[in-house]
């Protein structure tokens, strides 16, 4: 079973920075993508970063310019960071990886169990 393990939360002032780090039990390369999502209180999990096994990024458009996705594959390790945070970044963020699993596209998604950002204005 592979985990997921957060760390890098805690509480930030607004326009301050912040590195999340997502820790994975097994190779990373083998993920077809990685990913940093996010719920706030009261509201839905949303998607805030991508980065897929060939690199390519993709990032919401309330983070982009100020969140950066990045992946080490030598750690096995995925980090998200932010800069310039702002109140509304404050959220529960989680970790997801997806691995497709045959050639009809089947695919196995794991999640971490989250760290908290909570951003002060």
């Amino acid at each position: 079973q592979v985990q997921l393990v957060e760390s890098g939360g805690g509480l930030v002032q607004a326009g301050g920075s912040l590195r999340l780090s997502c820790a994975a039990s097994r190779r990373i390369s083998g993920f077809d993508r990685m990913d940093w999502y996010r719920q706030a209180p009261g509201k839905q999990r949303e998607l805030v970063a991508t980065v897929r096994s060939g690199g390519s990024t993709n990032y919401a458009d309330t983070v982009k310019g100020r969140f950066t996705i990045s992946r080490d594959n030598a750690k096995n390790t995925v980090y998200l960071q932010m800069e310039n945070v702002k109140p509304e970044d404050t959220a529960v963020y989680y970790c997801h990886a997806l691995r497709t699993v045959n050639v009809e596209g089947a695919s196995i998604d794991y999640w971490g169990e989250g760290t908290l950002v909570t951003v002060s204005s």
